[in-house]
């Protein structure tokens, strides 16, 4: 494998990591903000009508927020991206002997010698010109510029998966198990969500899993106490 192939390879993973670890922690918010308003509304009412309106309304409300936010996040990027790639494209063709000096350079940096390096970068200019800056230099890749509607919806998606859980969890039981069953699965589902962020992370589980579920149970704690007050009063 040569030095591009590899740099391409660990781009191409890093990216799929990333989109990975933001499914998790999208529906690791779908699962924390639907169940705290369900389980609040729960100790407000045993109308499962009133709680399945307040769920269905939350998981809209909620998903539709996340992919606008990510469409405009992401589309904000998207545009610092192609700017920088219309900077680089310029400089190539109003100085590519300084160029070809700063990817020298740059490759030089991450360990090649100062011979292989020139010729790493001599070859690299003669394939694609743009790209090997965008890659070495920028940590672009021109042919994977992020997309603001895969993020809109995936992160829509993301958040919905995980807001099915609490929703179902707290309309389907009987009126006397709705509470238990819903934080018994919550906090299963955020033990997941929280072992397989640290393991795309590459940090220890348990530290994950407790801030996942102490801030889960937080949430369900304090919604469910609002809602009985307000329901008895």
């Amino acid at each position: 494998m040569t030095h591009t192939d590899g740099v391409e390879q660990s781009a191409a993973i890093s990216t799929r990591l990333n989109w990975l670890r933001a499914g998790v922690l999208g529906a690791n918010d779908g699962i924390i903000s639907t169940a705290g308003l369900v389980v609040g509304v729960a100790g407000a009412t045993t109308s499962r009508a009133s709680i399945l309106a307040a769920g269905v309304a939350g998981l809209l409300a909620g998903s539709l927020s996340m992919a606008a936010g990510e469409y405009v996040s992401v589309s904000s990027q998207r545009d610092s991206e192609q700017a920088a790639l219309e900077t680089e494209r310029q400089e190539l063709l109003q100085e590519p002997e300084a160029e070809l000096a700063e990817l020298t350079e740059l490759l030089e940096g991450r360990g090649l010698s100062r011979e292989l390096a020139r010729e790493a970068a001599e070859q690299l200019t003669e394939r694609d010109a743009l790209k090997a800056h965008a890659r070495v230099e920028l940590g672009i890749d021109p042919d994977e510029l992020a997309n603001p509607w895969h993020a809109a919806f995936a992160s829509l998606v993301a958040f919905t998966v995980g807001a099915l859980l609490p929703l179902l969890a707290i309309v389907l039981p009987g009126p006397s198990q709705r509470v238990p069953v819903t934080v018994a699965a919550v906090l299963a589902a955020l033990t997941l969500c929280g072992v397989i962020s640290a393991r795309l992370g590459g940090a220890p589980p348990f530290r994950a899993v407790l801030r996942n579920v102490a801030g889960g149970a937080l949430a369900m704690t304090v919604t469910y106490a609002v809602g009985t007050w307000m329901g008895t009063s």
